[in-house]
């Protein structure tokens, strides 16, 4: 488990900023599924924010010591206690301690230069604390968003037609986008180094921020200088350009597994086989 650790400040932060990520869809845009499954009458409660970008209300880890720092242990005991908004902004200031907690965890290898670059990433977004107060607006959220409330995000989207779909996808008579709570199993966080042209093509799962719900999109066209990237919605009838450091800043795309690309050799042998004789 130890080697699947982030190393890097670029890793610690990425993953620091995907839990945070996890944790502000369960204070705002999943409020209500959090509320309810903050039971008073359940034994003591953490929240959890994943390194996949989901959030979880859990009880705390049995190992001793833990593996990961641990949450602030029984936040389901003072939810009726407080108005919601006086609970909900307690619950941010105590996740905002864990992330730091879990991100310096992670860096206790590093130098100084290292710490302080990584700090310095952090501090570029305000604290959970900020944002449910409405001290401050998220820049990971639509404005509405971040309130809770569900505005659709501003997107370049354009219909498209008749795209080729793969056989994976087969093409619907109405064309639907259909999200789901969780990325898929076996899906990967988009990472940095993963922006390259061998990514046009790959089958990804993008998270709406609004709604709180993974879509399943292929990259059509990828600029690996300008790191942009146009995707495509399944079914496929609309598509969205997207500034790829954004979305792996915000932890909001999962990449599927992706099939072998044939090599030189069996392209060959393909065309040689598709000659008339």
């Amino acid at each position: 488990m130890a080697d699947s650790f982030p190393r890097t400040p670029e890793e610690i932060y990425e993953d620091y900023i995907t839990r945070r990520s996890g944790i502000l869809r369960a204070l705002t845009d999943e409020v209500e599924d959090f509320y309810q499954a903050c039971d008073p009458e359940k034994e003591n409660l953490c929240l959890y924010g994943e390194r996949t970008g989901a959030w979880t209300v859990e009880l705390p880890s049995e190992e001793v010591p833990p593996e990961l720092p641990e949450p602030c242990l029984g936040i389901n005991f003072a939810r009726d206690g407080m108005a919601r908004k006086d609970w909900l902004a307690l619950v941010a200031v105590h996740s905002d301690a864990w992330l730091m907690a879990v991100a310096f965890f992670y860096a206790v290898k590093l130098d100084t230069d290292g710490r302080m670059k990584l700090f310095t990433q952090i501090n570029t977004y305000p604290t959970l604390f900020e944002v449910i107060t409405g001290r401050a607006q998220d820049p990971g959220l639509p404005k509405k968003a971040a309130a809770g409330s569900a505005a659709k995000p501003q997107a370049n989207k354009r219909k498209q037609e008749n795209p080729a779909m793969p056989a994976a996808y087969p093409q619907p008579t109405a064309a639907v986008a259909t999200g789901s709570k969780q990325p898929s199993p076996g899906t990967r966080r988009l990472m940095h180094q993963d922006v390259s042209p061998m990514l046009t093509g790959a089958m990804a799962e993008l998270f709406w921020p609004d709604d709180g719900l993974w879509y399943p999109v292929r990259i059509e066209q990828l600029d690996s200088g300008s790191r942009k990237a146009k995707i495509v919605y399944l079914p496929g009838l609309e598509e969205e350009d997207l500034e790829m450091d954004d979305i792996i800043r915000d932890g909001h795309m999962m990449l599927l597994p992706q099939q072998p690309r044939p090599g030189p050799a069996h392209m060959m042998m393909q065309a040689q086989q598709s000659r008339p004789f």
